[in-house]
């Protein structure tokens, strides 16, 4: 699948996230090593209102989102992979009035779960913000039943 298939097809995935959406997050890369995300700043993100730091929340969405959606980059089909587990590891908090971007990979795909590792980060990504780990279920194509992620 060309690069320009893999970002159409991640933003139609991103598209329908609603939550999203009101984050305004949009792709900001994606190619078969992996999908990255941007989430922009604003005042709605804050966690602490006396520095303006991003809540870990909205990190946190972020990073299970690109995990999720970077399972478009591997697989030849759409298929509906919800999250299994995720672990997030914060290395320091955002700073405010920059957006944060969000980068996944999957690393393993077997028949039945996907496994993706990625980072979120600023303005460098070799200084990330958080690392995280994830799997995701295979359920398979839409409508193609058990026997659809085979």
């Amino acid at each position: 699948m060309s690069d320009n298939a893999i970002i159409e097809r991640a933003r139609r995935f991103l598209d329908v996230l609603r939550h999203c959406q009101l984050l305004g997050m949009t792709v900001h890369d994606a190619d078969s090593r992996g999908l990255t995300l941007r989430l922009p700043y604003s005042t709605q993100i804050i966690g602490n209102p006396e520095t303006g730091v991003i809540h870990g929340g909205a990190i946190t969405t972020l990073m299970d989102t690109t995990c999720g959606i970077s399972t478009v980059c591997v697989l030849p089909n759409f298929e509906v992979c919800p999250t299994l587990d995720l672990r997030i590891d914060y290395m320091h908090p955002a700073q405010p009035n920059k957006d944060v971007y969000g980068f996944a990979e999957c690393y393993r795909v077997t028949p039945h779960v996907i496994f993706t590792r990625g980072y979120a980060y600023q303005d460098d990504p070799n200084e990330p913000i958080a690392h995280v780990v994830g799997s995701f279920m295979r359920m398979g194509k839409p409508g193609a039943g058990k026997a659809g992620a085979q």
